[in-house]
């Protein structure tokens, strides 16, 4: 039997096909060999000139990387399979304990404490969730769901926009290959797959990074989790508390009254997760790329790499041009998470203050580690153009601070009623004046207020009541404006020239 020209001596297909095989499917593959043989192309000399490994376990090695790349995941933006894996591998790294049961119980009682003194600091009341203490891969598998609604139109639009921009880069091809890309009407797909399979790979290193790092459900500021549950995770507490000179129950305690005091603001603030994942969504919707920069990063890439994908989405290649519109949201998220976090960094310092007394350098520590972020954070803000850092904390605080005391905590709390009641970013700049200022313009409403009453009840004045009325009906003095005393004192109502039978003043 003859051998098939592109079957070496062993009787394998050459290693072209089987790369081909592994990323387009046996029948894709056997179309582009076709289109490759028809165009006078050698096999085995692409296979070289793309640096295929000659040894068959090194390519069957290849081959079993490209295959876990793109053989889960779907067809959408990101491979969220491989995203999910390399998440849990990550947040491993270094070590995951599992959750003892003392833990557990350490970690609820903290957060029922937590409550209790909570409910002297601020008028929303307890959320009602569970209290929960989580592994590193639990918070990888509970808070994932809202990662994928944050970045999949971020990775929509990146997906798209290599495939475009590596098309282009084709029109410079020699004509032959030219001719096979166009003949191979997988290549798109493919493409979207690897896209979809190279975000999905920087997202789970990104959100395994935060699993290491996260206290619980609320770090980021932003709504990580749906239903009303609160929870620490204790192996970050143990290590966070471990570079501190404060006795680690107190850590504890102090990170679940802030967890407690999120929860407790998302719950009875129902507008509050939608306005923060709708700035989100509408910064996404304006998304555009950078386009030659992509070019020009894309000349050096070989789309059949997986590795050269992923250096260039770490490294920043995919930049995102903001618009005045993205400008427009990123301001406003960073006023609302300023504002979510300086009040519950408020609050935790009220509720904490008369139980721990490291308590004040305790929230001082947290606030530079929010200011200068993590490695994870950085990571996310590189993928999805988001930064999740609240850049104006301190003034956001100062208002709160300002306000629960010159208002008191109930009206303090009463300003997260309605979105329209949010201070604005200008009103940050003085968080001493906002008090003031909203002040003079709730007096300022109020006295409108009372003179429409008043014009309505007929109070208002120059506006007469019923005997003046009266008086006028039968041609007596009225009480409109303009009309002088008479001369006498303890006179009839008459002034000069108001004769009975006269005709009244003007």
């Amino acid at each position: 039997m003859s051998q098939h020209p592109d079957q070496p001596a062993g009787g394998e297909p050459a290693s072209w096909e089987q790369l081909l095989r592994s990323m387009m499917g046996p029948e894709a593959a056997a179309e582009a060999m076709r289109a490759m043989r028809a165009s006078g192309l050698d096999p085995d000399a692409m296979s070289k000139a793309a640096g295929l490994p000659t040894d068959r376990n090194q390519l069957m090695m290849l081959i079993g990387q490209m295959q876990q790349l793109l053989a889960s995941g779907g067809g959408g933006p990101v491979n969220w399979d491989l995203a999910q894996s390399l998440a849990r591998q990550s947040a491993f790294a270094g070590g995951d304990p599992a959750v003892t049961a003392a833990q557990a119980e350490q970690v609820r009682s903290a957060l029922s404490v937590a409550e209790l003194w909570l409910d002297a600091a601020t008028e929303l009341g307890p959320a009602g969730g569970r209290h929960e203490a989580w592994s590193r891969a639990d918070w990888v598998e509970r808070t994932l769901p809202a990662w994928k609604g944050l970045s999949e139109p971020v990775a929509t639009s990146l997906s798209q926009a290599l495939v475009d921009t590596i098309a282009a880069q084709a029109e410079h091809l020699p004509p032959e290959v030219r001719a096979m890309a166009e003949q191979v009407g997988a290549a798109q797909g493919m493409l979207r797959q690897l896209g979809g399979a190279v975000f999905g790979m920087q997202l789970g290193q990104a959100v395994g990074a935060l699993a290491r790092e996260a206290f619980g459900t609320s770090d980021t500021g932003l709504p990580l989790v749906e239903e009303p549950v609160v929870a620490l995770v204790p192996a970050n507490v143990a290590e966070f508390a471990e570079g501190l000179d404060v006795p680690a129950d107190e850590v504890r305690l102090f990170l679940a009254v802030r967890e407690v005091a999120h929860a407790r603001l998302f719950t009875h603030v129902p507008w509050l997760r939608g306005h923060l994942l709708g700035i989100v969504a509408s910064y996404a919707r304006e998304i555009t790329i950078d386009t030659g920069a992509m070019e020009e990063a894309v000349r050096g890439i070989d789309p059949t790499d997986p590795e050269q994908l992923r250096e260039a989405f770490a490294g920043g290649v995919f930049a995102l041009d903001r618009s005045p519109a993205q400008e427009a949201a990123l301001v406003r998220l960073e006023t609302a998470l300023a504002l979510v976090e300086g009040w519950v960094e408020e609050v935790t310092a009220q509720a904490v203050a008369p139980h721990l007394p490291a308590g004040v350098p305790m929230r001082e520590m947290l606030r530079r580690r929010r200011a200068s972020g993590g490695p994870a954070e950085q990571t996310f803000a590189s993928l999805v153009g988001l930064e999740l850092r609240p850049r104006r904390l301190r003034e956001a605080a100062s208002l709160w601070a300002s306000l629960g005391a010159q208002r008191g905590v109930a009206d303090r709390d009463a300003l997260w009623s309605h979105p329209d009641l949010m201070p604005t970013p200008e009103e940050l700049d003085d968080p001493g004046g906002f008090v003031s200022s909203r002040q003079a313009a709730r007096d300022a409403e109020h006295d409108v207020d009372e003179a429409l009453a008043a014009l309505l009840d007929g109070t208002l004045a120059g506006g007469g009541d019923d005997r003046g009325g009266a008086e006028r009906d039968e041609g007596t003095k009225g009480t409109a404006t303009g009309d002088e005393p008479d001369d006498e004192p303890g006179g009839t109502g008459h002034g000069a020239g108001d004769e009975p039978g006269g005709t009244p003043r003007a």
